[in-house]
């Protein structure tokens, strides 16, 4: 073996036995991937179902007790019948309910007339999210039992629009086919850039920089001795990430786990240049450790379409999210993970990836000096 083998042999070895000496380092390439997916796999979740509402009857009777029948039978709404509208109201402003449902006391009677029965509805419009997809689930749900009701009588009934439904690639509509995979490149930059982020400037910090710098150990096998230990790290982690996602959470993998493998060996390759990058210039942990969150951590959170759509963001603030490696990545990792190998998305987010990864591990080489200053 070449002295340069030999000697980054030395540095990768040591900075493996500070990784095993260091229980923080494994809590976030191991423990914080199992927690947050824990957290979001099971308490966070964008479907709306069991919908608490508020059911206001003015007039009983049979066909207010069989539209009543067809609204607890939906998995969409959980209704709760009150006396009058003053209780539904206060109902509605303490937020044990999130709408209003109301029969008024024609509505037996303008039920068979050519013109139809209104029926109330308001809604808690605090979330507009939610407030727009009840409003929708009430829509199909009086759709649904008007039709009922005119095939039991005999009686036609057209709605104005005969919308077909067919979902691609999430047939079930679970959130969490989406929450899983997009939080795994939150997981990944965590792993790769907070970790990293923290490695020069601790040795700075520690004075060891010092040390190495009088040691024929070029700069290259410095950065190298850094950066494989915690691609390893971060590989291992995807991977926990990518088990507990098929075998825990049942989300489907449509694509090769080899490709999922090679584009994820790319992002972490840039979260650790990123993490590297700005180690070198903040020779203080603390500083570091903020940094990275500011930099990496928040955009891929907000930035990469991983809970928000892009597309509704504003324009200079779509503009902004090309800027961020996360955004990329989420875009190959859900298609990986529920389309599939569609080649038109992947490779052009893998190149800008790989762009990337070559420009920070780039700048870190040309601002990592073996000198103090």
């Amino acid at each position: 073996m070449s002295a340069t083998g030999m000697r980054l042999r030395g540095l990768v070895r040591k900075e493996f036995l500070q990784i095993v000496r260091d229980p923080s380092s494994i809590a976030i390439a191991f423990v914080m991937p199992v927690a947050l997916l824990l957290l979001f796999g099971y308490g966070l979740s964008l479907d709306v179902e069991r919908v608490p509402v508020a059911l206001v009857v003015e007039s009983p009777s049979a066909d207010t007790a069989d539209f009543v029948a067809s609204l607890r039978g939906s998995r969409y709404f959980a209704p709760a019948a009150v006396p009058g509208m003053p209780q539904a109201e206060r109902a509605l402003l303490e937020g044990r309910v999130d709408a209003i449902v109301r029969l008024r006391v024609d509505f037996a009677a303008r039920e068979r007339s050519a013109r139809g029965a209104p029926v109330q509805l308001v809604v808690n419009g605090i979330d507009a999210n939610t407030a727009r997809l009840v409003e929708g689930y009430m829509d199909g749900a009086l759709t649904a039992w008007m039709m009922r009701r005119a095939a039991e009588n005999g009686r036609s009934f057209a709605p104005p629009v005969d919308v077909e439904h067919r979902v691609w690639f999430n047939a079930d509509v679970r959130s969490r086919n989406f929450l899983v995979p997009g939080l795994m490149v939150v997981i990944m930059t965590l792993t790769g850039a907070l970790l990293t982020a923290m490695v020069m400037a601790r040795e700075w910090e520690r004075g060891t920089m010092e040390a190495l710098i009088v040691t024929p150990v070029g700069i290259g096998e410095i950065l190298l001795g850094k950066l494989i230990p915690y691609f390893v790290l971060g590989i291992g982690g995807m991977l926990l990430s990518v088990a507990m996602a098929r075998w825990l959470f049942a989300v489907p993998l449509t694509g090769s786990f080899w490709l999922l493998l090679a584009t994820s060996a790319v992002f972490m390759l840039v979260a650790l240049g990123m993490g590297l990058l700005i180690s070198s210039v903040a020779r203080i942990q603390f500083v570091a450790g903020q940094v990275a969150l500011i930099t990496t951590f928040l955009p891929a959170f907000l930035l990469s379409g991983f809970i928000f759509e892009i597309g509704n963001m504003p324009r200079v603030v779509q503009a902004i999210t090309h800027l961020f490696a996360a955004r990329y990545f989420v875009a190959i990792v859900t298609t990986l993970f529920l389309a599939g190998d569609i080649w038109s998305v992947i490779v052009p987010n893998t190149l800008v990836l790989a762009l990337m990864a070559v420009i920070f591990l780039g700048l870190t080489r040309l601002k990592t000096r073996k000198r103090l200053d």
